[in-house]
Order: C-alpha cells, then sequence, then structure tokens
C-alpha cells in the first residue's frame, strides 16, 4: 500500500488514504489507478499535480518468510527513486538517494517466522534537492529547477520537449535473496576480436558468507575454462578463446551473430551455488579523431570498416517507466530500424535504460552510445554527490559490459558547453561545475572497466580543452542556433564533423491536438502550443 505523507499540500481526497500499489511503479501511476489524480499528460495537469514532487511517500507491504538452510538473506532494491529509507519489521536497514544504481542489504536476523512487514519511506525530491543546493551553494542550470542536486532523472524536473513529474517510487525490482557460502557479486566480460581469434577476458568478484574455496566456471562458443578462487580472495579473471567467430555488424553492414556466455560459481563439493548468463558480440570498436586540414575526424569503425553513423537521441519512452514494456520497446526500435537509423545516444538527461533495450539494440545491430547522466546545468562535485557518481558509474558500465551494441561512452551532454557559452563562469565564483567528474573521474572508470570502448568526455566536445567544445570542425557538434536565433538556411554553413544533435521545434502531432481537453487547446497562445523540439544525431 501506499500512503502520502503528512503537508498542506496533499489534497484531502489523498491524505490519509491507503492506496494499492504496483510494484515495480510509482506515485504517480497508483494514484492514476486508483482515480485520485487526472491524467498527468493532458492540458495543464503537470502543473496542478507538483505538490506529488514536494511530498514525503511511504510504501509498506506484509508478507510471509520462513527460515531456510540459507546462511544469508538480502533485501535486494534494483532501483529505489529516489530519497529512501527502508526498515524491515519497524528496525531501519538502510537509506540510498540515487535511483541510478541498486542496492542490497543483509537482512537475515531481522525476519520472522511468518508475517513481516517492510516499509519504504520516499523523502520529497524537492526538498532534499533544495536542501543540498542551500548547503553547497547554488550552480547554473538550463532551467529553474534543482535536478542537478540529486541523483535522479533529470528530465523528471521538465524539459523543453516533455512534461515536469517529479516521480517517487519503487521503480525496479525488489525482493529477498538467500544464499550460502558465496555470490556472484559482479560479472563483467571484455570482449574483443582480432583477425579470426575472439577472447573473452572473463572477471568476477564473489561476495563470501564462507571463507573457503570456490571455482567459477565459464563456458562460450565452445570454449570452456574454470578457476579456483582461494579462501580470503574474492576477485578472478578467465580468459576464453573462441576461433572463426562470426563478427557482429551494426544494421546494414552484416549480421548480428551471439554466443551464449554462461558462468557458473560452485562450492569446493561441486554444488552449483550461483550463476550468470548473456548474449555476447564479437566486434571491434575504435573511434578515429586523427588532426587534419580541417579540424579533427570523429569516426566510429566497428570491425576495422567505418560507419556512417545516422542517429537520433534517445530520451525516456514514458515519464513512468514501469509503463515500457519490451513490447513497447520493440516496436520503438523497429520503427528506428524503418527510418534507416542506425545509432541511438542514450541521452544524458534520462536514465540507464533497462536491459531489454540494450538486447534489443543488439538484435537489431542499433548501435548505442551511452551518456553518463548528466545534462545541462552545471553539477556539485562535493560529497555525496563525488562517492554516488563513482558508485553509480561502476554499477553501469559493468552492467552493460557485455552488450556489442554499446560502443560508445560519453561524459555529459552540454555542460562543457554550458560552462563555456552559458554565462556559468561569473556565478559559480569558482565553485564545482563537473569538469573532474568527465575529465578525470568518468575516464578513469572506463578505461579500468572496460577499456575496449572509448570514451569521449561530452556532447558536444573537439578533444581538447583549448578549442572550443563545440567547433563543428573538431569532434562532436551539436547545431541549435538554427532553431533558436537563426532557420533553416542557417545548415549551409556548417560543415561538421560529427553532429551529436540538432533539431527544429515542430508542432504536436494531431492525436495530441484532438485529445480529451477544452477547445483552448486550439488557440495559438494555448499553453499547450509549447510543444518540443526534434533532435537528431549523425555524422
Amino acid at each position: 500500500m501506499l500512503r502520502a505523507g503528512p503537508g498542506p499540500q496533499v489534497p484531502p481526497e489523498v491524505a490519509e488514504v491507503a492506496v494499492p500499489a504496483t510494484v515495480p511503479g510509482c506515485v504517480h501511476t497508483d494514484l492514476l489507478a486508483a482515480g485520485l489524480i487526472p491524467d498527468p499528460f493532458l492540458d495543464d495537469n503537470e502543473t496542478r499535480l507538483g505538490w506529488i514532487g514536494r511530498t514525503d511517500w511511504v510504501y509498506e507491504t506484509t508478507f510471509d518468510w520462513w527460515p531456510g538452510d540459507a546462511e544469508r538473506v538480502d533485501l535486494v532494491c534494483a532501483g529505489l527513486d529516489t530519497v529512501a529509507t527502508v526498515a524491515l519489521n519497524g528496525t531501519e536497514v538502510g537509506r540510498t538517494e540515487n535511483q541510478h544504481r541498486g542496492y542490497r542489504f543483509a537482512v537475515g536476523p531481522l525476519l520472522r517466522g511468518g508475517s513481516n512487514t517492510l516499509t519504504v519511506r520516499f523523502d520529497s525530491p524537492y526538498r532534499y534537492a533544495e536542501a543540498q543546493r542551500d548547503r553547497l551553494g547554488d550552480r547554473p542550470n538550463a532551467y529553474p529547477e534543482p535536478f542537478h542536486f540529486i541523483r535522479k532523472t533529470a528530465c523528471n524536473f521538465g524539459w523543453d520537449w516533455g512534461p515536469t513529474l517529479v516521480t517517487a517510487g519503487i521503480w525496479q525490482e525488489i525482493g529477498l535473496h538467500a544464499w550460502s557460502v558465496a555470490r556472484l557479486a559482479t560479472v563483467r566480460p571484455l570482449t574483443t576480436v582480432d583477425g579470426d581469434t575472439g577472447r573473452v577476458e572473463l572477471h568476477v568478484e564473489v561476495e563470501r558468507v564462507a571463507d573457503a574455496p570456490v571455482t567459477v566456471q565459464a563456458t562460450v562458443g565452445g570454449s570452456a575454462t574454470e578457476v579456483t578462487v582461494p579462501a580470503g580472495e574474492c576477485r578472478a579473471v578467465l580468459a576464453l578463446t573462441v576461433r572463426d567467430p562470426e563478427r557482429w555488424w551494426p544494421v546494414g553492414y552484416g549480421e548480428q551473430p551471439r554466443y551464449d556466455l554462461e558462468v557458473t560459481l560452485r562450492a569446493a563439493d561441486g554444488r552449483a551455488l550461483d550463476g550468470w548468463s548473456r548474449r555476447i558480440g564479437f566486434r571491434s570498436i575504435r573511434l578515429d579523431t586523427a588532426p587534419d586540414a580541417h579540424g579533427s575526424a570523429f569516426t566510429l569503425h566497428v570491425n576495422e570498416v567505418p560507419v556512417f553513423v545516422r542517429g537520433v537521441n534517445w530520451i525516456p519512452d514514458d515519464a513512468f517507466p514501469n509503463r515500457v514494456t519490451r513490447e513497447r520497446l520493440a516496436e520503438r526500435l523497429a520503427q528506428a530500424v524503418g527510418a534507416n537509423v542506425n545509432l541511438l545516444r542514450v541521452w544524458g538527461g534520462g536514465q540507464y535504460e533497462s536491459a531489454d533495450f540494450y538486447e534489443l539494440a543488439d538484435e537489431l545491430g542499433l548501435l548505442v552510445q551511452q551518456d553518463f547522466l548528466f545534462a545541462c546545468a552545471a553539477y556539485p562535485e562535493e560529497e555525496p554527490f563525488r562517492s554516488e557518481v563513482e558508485a553509480e558509474a561502476r554499477e553501469q558500465v559493468t552492467r552493460l559490459a557485455a552488450h556489442p551494441s554499446l560502443v560508445l561512452w560519453t561524459g555529459n551532454n552540454e555542460n562543457i558547453w554550458g560552462w563555456h557559452d552559458w554565462d556559468w563562469q561569473e556565478p559559480l565564483a569558482g565553485r564545482t561545475w563537473g569538469r573532474g567528474y568527465y575529465l578525470v573521474l568518468l575516464p578513469r572508470i572506463v578505461g579500468e572497466l572496460d577499456p575496449t570502448r572509448p570514451y569521449w568526455p561530452g556532447s558536444p566536445w573537439s578533444g581538447r580543452e583549448d578549442v572550443h567544445p563545440n567547433d563543428p570542425a573538431y569532434g562532436t557538434t551539436h547545431i541549435w542556433d538554427v532553431w533558436n536565433t537563426d532557420d533553416y538556411r542557417k545548415y549551409r554553413e556548417y560543415v561538421p564533423r560529427f553532429v551529436a544533435e540538432f533539431g527544429y521545434q515542430g508542432p504536436p502531432a494531431y492525436a495530441t491536438r484532438a485529445g480529451p481537453s477544452p477547445t483552448t487547446r486550439w488557440r495559438p497562445t494555448h499553453p499547450a502550443w509549447s510543444t518540443t523540439r526534434r533532435r537528431l544525431t549523425g555524422t
């Protein structure tokens, strides 16, 4: 069940009401399903529902549990949105401050045979972000919202293309995991191919409750190996070789064969303790940024073949992620292929996408450029943010390493450009703004955990700090003056190396204009006509 915390902003029809909750989900979708709020996407309802983001919310459930033979039981929270306090049977087990990472809490001693109560309290995202802003000092951003002071989907706070719907909730799976001896904490395959030889360098980390040797076994493409992790140690590296692998290619350049990679953790007596599996692809990635007479290149080579990138920015497909199914993603990505797109840039103001998204990209041959989640703002580098950013980046780089579709990591969206051109430097007055993330921390993490893929500090970025970050002759560029200050004829003046964003404002679809709404929406002066700009990326 879901309940609103006390507050004068909470409508009487919601206050003190126990609302059925769906998990994964969020407050907005639960209130909508209960008939307690209007559709947030119609008329000016997003403004009328602004109180939701300024309210505390409590999820609570009871469940039965009976002790078994497991040596340890963990509460695993794949995603909590965002500032949460988790309690089991009245005892706090942990707190979270980051939507973009998972959490695991040992709860065995707190479990009771029979009925148990789990409570997750979410603090108001606005209250948390505004408190951090007041503590650290304000920093510039593109919108009058504090999204850069909380590790949460930035576009929840509104964007030029979407509504302000500041969510809270258990947005990914949550449950108990019972285990003994040891478990696979992380599995990170680094896949390369050279000539007729494919290689998988498999990095495994185990978590233990027993100080005894365990064995990691791995198989892929007819190749098998194993290694024993001695008592007292928690890491192992396994090497597998596949002869004459079929190469994975982007759509339009070849097929997308993949191989089943299976990992098993076994106790000394041979018992299977844990398992992990993914489908991987063998392909090489190289980013050519060599200087030339015109500036410097920005060309992706897959299997040493230069790819003409025809890309689009990928923003969250819904403000409420629990409504995005695999079937819906399959339709969207098929539409991209049908439009002759071959690259999706997962934009830095959104979220790291679901496993379904990356698996579908693997299947379809869609390249993925993955932004780390920073967009259009000066981000503080003080604690707790630096530690949260590092933990988030390490988790996501490890999680996504297996996907052949992922070809490029990018540090941020428009923040280095913003520092140069958006009048940030004077109000910052020397305060941190994110440079340490984009040019130091993130490249170090990618270099350590995923050296098979290139890293680019920002979008746009020219390759070095002594060149303007949005110089079209170097690296990547964003073209927004065509819409913001000029018109489409300005495109003739550009001869860019790689356009990572461009677009023009257009009207909404007819179905949007003709939906259930007052006839005043048809007036050109109505706010409903303040529509989105369409962002595209490409070479």
